[in-house]
This record gives structure tokens, sequence and C-alpha cells, in this order.
């Protein structure tokens, strides 16, 4: 034993005047220049190639940094992503129920991308000492290291990195709270400056729980979905990226709720437009330059907000005049389109609002949704329902048997066999006739919504009393309007001979538009 202590001692300095004498004779220039040649040999026998992704680029923050770790935090806590890491960090922000996943401290993880395997690796070594620093640093160096096999790195190294980037950027973008903005009473600014007020939007509208008929809902959510994802078909066929939407249908149907579910599909903000607020077409122009892309700018109600008359209802006499829609007045002078108030500079033209739907200041962002909603469809103007500026017209009807069946499932939590079949079989004869909104039939349901029997019961009846309410009215108008052709009848019997014809003709021509009501 005391020989191979004496033997371990030797040895040890032997080792330390061997490491003393290399110190002497290689100055430093000398031992650094044989390290990077030792590295160029390697590589050059490598069959890879590797990347440093450092958290701090000089004094300023690397914003590729925070995206391969947001990605990488996705990929990690993804069922499909193919790791090589046993060991994961898990974290919670303050006041977050969100959890996060990353890489844990020296560790590696294996993304696929394109078919191609690449690993990643999370190292954090302590930093040196600091003397002066104009901005403190923090005590550990932390950075990524990209592996990427030399063959595939012509091929992906680009695309990834971008792919990375608008990965983080959208999965940032559904972890921020989005926002429901309005413009400023007569155009004001805030604080910052800007036009739009805000707060947080937090409607729990969704597809899923929209009363609506299954296959027009399902459209919708394509149209969104080949949307969002069209930014290279509207490059390729020059068109503006964005989308026009018309809700209209009787109070009651949803178009509210419909709005909401859109943005919480897309994770858009909302831009509710109040029209009444703002003075001219400049102003108008100003606001749709202050909105951010990514978002769903809407204008409800929009036959009450300002005086839009289709102008093909109004007696079109040679008048020269423009169509100029001033708000908190009633007088409407009707004209071409296109042509702007010069007397009037308190008014809102409908050539500026066409102009901010399919104008070319509605081109000034991308990726935006117009939603308009009205409860008379008829009252607009047939240039404001053209496609490019409204796309997709969706009418928002009375409660069906399929939207029914949803309300059930939200309010009651049952399902269809969960009821009773003769109870579903009665409603479903009676929900087409009654004719009442979603929010009626709501109505009912939240007043009874702890007695599941109790709620299909007053529901039933008040879908049977609406709908033998709506077939008495009908009746009634029918016996009115078979009345009024006899009257027409008799007096074109009773007439004198000579204005027999002419008396006919016009009986003929009422009972004719008699039939058509």
């Amino acid at each position: 034993m005391k020989e191979l202590w004496t033997t371990m001692a030797t040895l040890m300095g032997v080792w330390a005047f061997s490491q003393t004498l290399f110190l002497a004779v290689f100055p430093p220039e000398l031992r650094f220049a044989f390290i990077q040649l030792l590295q160029r040999l390697v590589n050059c026998f490598s069959s890879y190639c590797y990347y440093d992704i450092t958290e701090i680029e000089g004094v300023n923050t690397n914003e590729l940094y925070n995206a391969v770790q947001l990605y990488l935090s996705y990929s990690a806590s993804s069922s499909c992503s193919a790791t090589s890491s046993n060991r994961l960090s898990i974290t919670r922000g303050l006041n977050s129920s969100a959890i996060t996943f990353g890489l844990s401290h020296n560790d590696r993880l294996t993304d696929v991308f394109n078919g191609v395997s690449v690993v990643w690796e999370h190292i954090v070594t302590p930093r040196q000492s600091q003397t002066f620093s104009w901005r403190p640093l923090p005590e550990e160096k932390r950075g990524f290291k990209l592996r990427i096999n030399k063959r595939d790195k012509p091929y992906i190294l680009k695309s990834y990195l971008d792919f990375i980037t608008g990965k983080a950027n959208e999965i940032r973008r559904k972890n921020e709270d989005r926002l429901l903005y309005t413009n400023s009473r007569g155009g004001s600014l805030d604080s910052r400056g800007q036009p739009w007020e805000s707060v947080p939007f937090k409607h729990p509208s969704t597809f899923d729980t929209l009363a609506m008929d299954p296959v027009k809902k399902l459209e919708i959510m394509s149209d969104l979905r080949d949307f969002a994802d069209g930014q290279a078909f509207y490059t390729r066929t020059g068109r503006a990226w964005k989308r026009g939407y018309l809700l209209y249908g009787p109070p009651g149907t949803g178009k509210s709720s419909m709005i909401a579910a859109m943005a919480n599909f897309l994770g858009y903000d909302i831009y509710d437009l109040e029209l009444t607020e703002v003075q001219t077409n400049l102003e108008l122009r100003k606001l749709l330059m202050k909105t951010s892309s990514k978002s769903i700018i809407v204008i409800e109600d929009i036959d009450c907000s300002i005086n839009l008359t289709n102008r093909k209802d109004t007696n079109g006499s040679g008048n020269k005049s423009r169509s100029t829609f001033a708000v908190g007045e009633t007088d409407i002078r009707n004209g071409p389109a296109d042509i702007e108030t010069s007397g009037n500079n308190n008014s809102i033209t409908l050539s500026g609002l066409l102009n901010f739907t399919d104008g070319l200041w509605s081109c000034c962002g991308s990726e935006r949704i117009f939603v308009f909603t009205t409860n008379h469809i008829e009252k607009l103007d047939p240039a404001l329902l053209r496609s490019g500026r409204m796309d997709m017209h969706v009418f928002m009807s009375y409660c069906s048997f399929p939207s029914l069946k949803i309300l059930l499932k939200n309010y009651l939590g049952c399902t269809p066999d969960d009821v009773d079949k003769e109870v579903l079989q009665r409603l479903e004869e009676v929900t087409d006739a009654a004719e009442m909104t979603p929010a009626d039939i709501s109505e009912v349901l939240i007043k009874n919504r702890r007695d599941n029997k109790k709620a299909l019961r007053e529901l039933l009846e008040a879908l049977r009393v609406r709908a033998e309410k709506n077939r008495s009215g009908l009746r009634r108008l029918e016996a009115e309007v078979e009345e009024m052709v006899e009257e027409e009848e008799k007096r074109a019997l009773e007439s004198p001979k000579e204005g027999g014809d002419a008396t006919a003709d016009g009986g003929c021509v009422q009972e004719e538009r008699w039939k058509e009501v």
C-alpha cells in the first residue's frame, strides 16, 4: 500500500513538472493556434455543423433565442415531437395557469423538420465576474447549440429558422390576452396618442357553443381557416389579405356571439367601430390606419348607426347631389356615391365607407376581417354588399332543431339520447314553426337549468304557443288578403261599362299584388 502511494506521488510530481514546462515553452498564442487547428481538423472529418444562439448578443437581447426557447417549450410538451430528452424543466408564471415545458440545463432534444432530424442542446455556463458594465448581465451564460447534418444544411437551415420564428409568434399570440377596442369619443386620443381604447376580451363564445346549423358552421370555420393560412394565395393572386362578412337576421339570433366565436377561433383582436363617433371620412381613414394586423373590424347594426339607404329605393329624378350620410341627421340626398361632401365637413359619405372596406387605404395592413351586422339587409346599398367588400353573407336564422340540440347540451348538459324520444319528436315538430330565436330559447332553459324535465316541459309549451300564434297570424293575414281581393272584384263588377275594361285591368293588377303579398 505504501508503494502505491509513493508511485502516485511520483506521477503527480512528474505531471506538475511537465505542465509547468509546457506552459513555459509554449506561449498562450501558440496554444490557442494549436487548439484552433485541432478544431478545424475535427470539423473537416465531422459530418455535422454547429450553430450557437446565445441569449445576449453584445448588450442586446437575441430575439432568435427567445423564439427558439418558446418553440422548444411547445415541442417538448407536444406528444408528437420526437425527443431524446428524459428530463424537462416545468415552470408556471405568477398568476398564470399555463404550465411551460423546457429543456433542462445542458440537456438535448431532437426535433424533426421536413423529415430531417436536428439536435438542440441548451448550454448554461457560469459567467465570469464583471468589473464594470453599463448593463448588468445575468450570472449565467445561456444559449442553444443547433446541430445539423452538413448535407441537409442548404435545404432546411433558413426555412427551419423561419418556421421557428413564425411558430413562436403564433404561440406568443395565443398566450397573450386578446383585446377589445373601441374608438374614442369625437376622435380624441388617449395618453399614448392612439384613437382606440381597449379592454381585455374575455367573451367565452366558441363555435362549439354557438347555436347554429352545423353544416353552415363548418363552412364558416373552413373559410376562416383558409383565410388565416392564405398569405401565399393572396400574394399570388394580387389581392389584399382581407375578407368581409355580413351577418344579417332577426335580433337575438347570435350575431354578436358569432363575432366572438370568430375572434376566439383565430386568436384575433376585435375593433368595434362606432360610426356615430366618427365625424369625417378622413377620421375614418385614420382609425383604419391605427388598427393592427390579425384583427376583426366590426360595425354592428350598420343600418341603425348611420343612415345608409338603398339607392334603388329612392327617387333618382336626375338629382346630381351626392349621397351624404350625416350623423344625427335624417336628410338623405341621393346620387353618385363616389363624390365627396364639399359643403359639410361633419359627415360620412357612402364613398368613404366603401373605401374603408375596399379602397386603397384598406390595404395598409394585412390579415384583417371586416364584419358588418344588420337586422334589415334590404336597407343597405348594393354597392356595400358586393364581393370584395362583403365576401360572405351569413344569414342568422331562427333556432332550428339542430341548433336546439346544441342549446340543450350547453344549458342542460343533455344529449338527444338523454331526452325521451316522444319529447324529442314533439320538439322537432314545433321548432321550425315556432320561429323563436336562440336568445328566447336560452332564456327558458336558463330559468330551469336545475331541473331538466321542467325545462323541457316549459320549452315545449313555449314553442307550441309560439307556433300556434304564428299559424293564427298567417290565417288572419290570408283572410284579410282574400277579403280585399273580393272587394276589388265587386268594385270591378259594379263599375260603369264604359270604364269596365280599365277597372277590370286595375282589379287584376290589385289582385296580383295581393297574391304576391
